[in-house]
Parts: structure tokens; C-alpha cells; sequence
């Protein structure tokens, strides 16, 4: 004890707890105690050189991993199923039914045969263009599909009837902006009207006024609008086979066709032309592969009807949401696409499906516009031989963004109870009703 007062009184009391603990164990009292076992330290450094280490298990064990155990006879189980309950019970399987025969041949409630099995299948597929593919490469694209050279501007001959003061309509600028008013501001009760609302109405104010042209022409009674008829036209470019199909545009249908545009020098110079391709993008993209089981090139219209020759399509992109919107570079590309396509069907129907350079041409134009941007385009079809791209062209005009106004401002602009800017139309540009004018009464005036 001296010893341990000596050392301290931490000492003092390990020896005390010592000898409580001895005198329990003497006493047959157990007493709770936290054992600590030192672990041996871990072997960080490289594995002792042993005979498996250096040149692996002797053969004899390596033969016995090696032995195949053998299989177990697999038993098959019934599964078993709720179809005696006739009803669902959880943990019991699924049953399996065969198929029902009925007796009889149902076509409504009969599956129909696979596709390879159709009797008009065929392996080759079609790319189709509709009316909502949007082409990446625009117009260039749409070109090298139809086999296209492009002119800037809108062709001589409506250039000559824009201006020529003789083909005008009188007060047509007050009529254009009655026109606008009522599409932006008198047609609905909604302080700004959506785009779905107010881009139909103005195509119907802007074709009012050009019925008004009849008085002055006549011939123009023998027109007609067609809208949600179908289209098909089928032709092969280099190596694809290619198909324009479906609803498009409305239509504007003559009794007689347009006059070609070009001259034959002109056509004939198009040999030179080099179509600029767009490597390494394919031209066929954007266009939906499927399997065409019939080749059809039909107009939309039946044998017999009077208005047979496709004069102007008219395309009104009215989405309100500007992602459903085609861009203008898109737009104009499906505008040369669906021209190309009612071309083509009409010249099959009157030259047939043989492959060759018409010697009278086929004009159809086109007008896009989402209520306010204008397209215009005038395409002539010269050729319907468009599997090689060498040979005579095929030639479009497009002229391309005019705006009919700039802002149609429905609620004016306050600022510190101070109109800055009363509603009403500002930007008007009157030039671009006039080219709308100029292509309604192209091929008759």
C-alpha cells in the first residue's frame, strides 16, 4: 500500500477496484466487466512464399474443383393457376386460355394477317412526306428531293401583273386593313385573339377581296376551294423510293391551267444546273419510312371533275403554341414539296407514269402565311424523269418573309396614366396583298 500511495492516486485506485473484485469472487458475486482483446495487426506486405503461391494448388486439388458435381433430375411442377376459381387470387398464377374459335369469321374481332403476309407486300420502303414532317435542311433539301432549281423572286409574268395599275382593286388598302381589324380586333369578344382564331379568318377577308376581281374578270367564276381532299404522288430519286401523301393545304382549282412560266430556253438550261447536296446528312431524314403496299399517284379528285387543274395551295400555320408552328424555312419547304406533289400526279394523269420531259408544263403556286408572314412561291413542273440528277430541272420562284403588318396592337401601352401607343395596326405594308392578288389572278388575266 505504501507503494501505492507513492505512486499516486490513479494507482490508489486500480488497487482498490482490484481487491473489491477479488473479494466478489471470494464472496461468489459476478461482476460485469468490459473485456478488450487486442487484435492481431493485419498483414499489409506480399503473401509468404508457399508452393500454392508461387506455383498454384498441387494437381489433385485443382482436379477435384474441377470435378463436375453432378446434376439433380428436374422435377416439372404443375403450375397452378386461379382458373378454377374463376376469379383473381393473389400468389396463384396466371391462367392460359387457348384461342376462342368462334365458329365463324368476325371482322370486327379477328386478327387480321401479318404483314409479310399481305398479298401486296413488299420489301423495299417508301419514304413519305406529310404535312407535319419538318425537313432540317428546308429547302435545299426539298430540292434535291424533287430534282428543283431555285430562282429568287416571284416569275416575270406576275411580276407584270403586280405592276400593271389596270389589274389593281380600287380602296384595296382600306379593304386590307378592314380585313386585319376584323381578324385582330371586331372578330371575337377576347381582348387578343389566338392565332387559330384570327390567321383563318384574314385568308377568308384577303380571298373576299379578290372575288371582288370578278366583276372586272369573269373567267375567275370558273374556281373552286377544295379543302381536306388527299393527295398521292409516288416517284423514285437515285437509289429512294419517295412519296408525297395525305391532306395538305387548301386548294384552289381551275377550269383551265396556268401557262407555263419559263420559256423553252429557259428549261432547257437548267441541264447545267448542279444540285447541291448536303453530305453527310441524308436527303431523306426527316421523311417517315413505311411500307407502301400500293404505288398510287391519284390527284384527289374523281374522272370527270370539272375543276381538275390545281391552281394555288394555300397554307395557314395557325398554332398558337410556336412549337407547333412550322419556321418559315420549313414552311416554304413543305410548300415546294406539296407543289411538286399535285404537279406531279396531274401530269401522270394526262402524260402517264413513263418517265420523260413534258412538253407542255405543269404550274401549280403556293401561299403560306401564319396571319401575319407571307410566302409565295410559283413552282413548274418540267420533268418527271428524277431518278438521275443530271438532265433538265425542275424550276421554283420563292419570295420569301413579306409582312403584311408589323404589330396589330389590341390593348394600347399606358405608362403613368399616359396612352404611349393607342391600339390599332402599325407596320402595313400594302405590296404584300398586291402579290397575293397577283398570283389569285396569274393564268387569267
Amino acid at each position: 500500500m505504501a507503494a501505492a500511495a507513492a505512486a499516486g492516486p490513479m494507482a490508489l485506485r486500480r488497487t482498490g477496484a482490484a481487491a473489491a473484485a477479488a473479494a466478489a469472487r471470494s464472496r461468489g458475486v459476478l461482476t460485469r466487466s468490459i473485456l478488450i482483446c487486442a487484435a492481431p495487426p493485419r498483414h499489409r506486405g506480399p503473401l509468404p512464399r508457399t508452393p500454392w503461391t508461387t506455383r498454384g494448388p498441387p494437381p489433385e486439388e485443382l482436379a477435384r474443383a474441377v470435378e463436375r458435381r453432378p446434376v439433380r433430375e428436374q422435377v416439372e411442377l404443375d403450375t397452378i393457376t386461379y382458373a378454377g376459381r374463376q376469379h383473381f387470387v393473389p400468389g396463384l398464377a396466371r391462367p392460359r386460355f387457348p384461342p376462342w374459335d368462334r365458329g365463324w369469321h368476325d371482322p370486327w374481332h379477328s386478327r387480321g394477317p401479318r404483314y409479310e403476309e399481305m398479298p401486296l407486300y413488299k420489301e423495299r420502303g417508301c419514304f413519305i412526306c406529310h404535312q407535319r414532317v419538318r425537313m432540317v435542311e428546308g429547302v435545299r433539301q426539298a430540292q434535291w428531293l424533287t430534282k428543283t432549281k431555285l430562282v429568287q423572286g416571284l416569275p416575270p409574268p406576275v411580276l407584270g401583273i403586280i405592276d400593271n395599275p389596270a389589274h389593281r382593286l380600287e380602296d384595296h388598302e382600306e379593304g386590307i386593313k378592314r380585313a386585319i381589324s376584323h381578324a385582330r380586333f371586331w372578330g371575337t369578344t377576347e381582348v387578343a385573339p389566338k392565332r387559330e382564331h384570327y390567321c383563318p379568318v384574314l385568308f377568308e377577308d384577303l380571298i373576299h377581296l379578290c372575288r371582288l376581281m370578278t366583276v372586272k374578270y369573269p373567267s375567275l367564276t370558273k374556281r373552286m376551294l377544295a379543302r381536306n381532299y388527299k393527295i398521292s404522288a409516288t416517284w423514285e430519286r437515285e437509289s429512294f423510293l419517295l412519296q408525297v401523301r395525305g391532306l395538305n393545304g387548301i386548294l384552289l382549282n381551275s377550269m383551265a391551267p396556268i401557262p407555263p412560266v419559263a420559256s423553252k430556253e429557259e428549261v432547257l438550261a437548267t441541264e447545267e444546273h448542279v444540285l447541291e447536296t448536303f453530305y453527310p446528312i441524308s436527303p431523306t431524314i426527316d421523311l417517315q419510312e413505311v411500307n407502301v403496299y400500293k404505288e398510287l399517284n391519284d390527284t384527289g379528285f374523281r374522272d370527270g371533275y370539272p375543276y381538275s387543274h390545281p391552281h394555288t395551295l394555300f397554307f395557314l400555320e395557325s398554332a398558337n403554341i410556336r412549337p407547333n408552328r412550322f419556321r418559315p424555312e420549313q414552311l416554304r419547304a413543305k410548300m415546294l414539296m406539296f407543289a411538286f406533289g399535285n404537279a406531279l400526279a396531274k401530269a401522270k394523269v394526262l402524260y402517264g407514269n413513263d418517265p420523260k420531259v413534258l412538253e407542255q408544263p405543269i404550274v401549280v403556286q403556293s401561299i403560306g402565311t401564319d396571319g401575319q408572314l407571307f410566302q409565295f412561291m410559283v413552282f413548274q413542273l418540267n420533268t418527271t424523269d428524277l431518278v438521275s440528277s443530271d438532265g433538265i430541272k425542275n424550276l421554283v420562284w420563292i419570295d420569301s418573309d413579306q409582312n403584311l403588318y408589323e404589330k396589330a396592337q389590341c390593348v394600347p401601352e399606358v405608362k403613368k396614366r399616359v396612352i404611349t401607343k393607342p391600339a390599332g395596326i402599325y407596320g402595313f405594308q400594302p405590296d404584300t396583298f398586291k402579290k397575293f392578288l397577283a398570283l389569285y389572278l396569274h393564268g387569267t388575266v
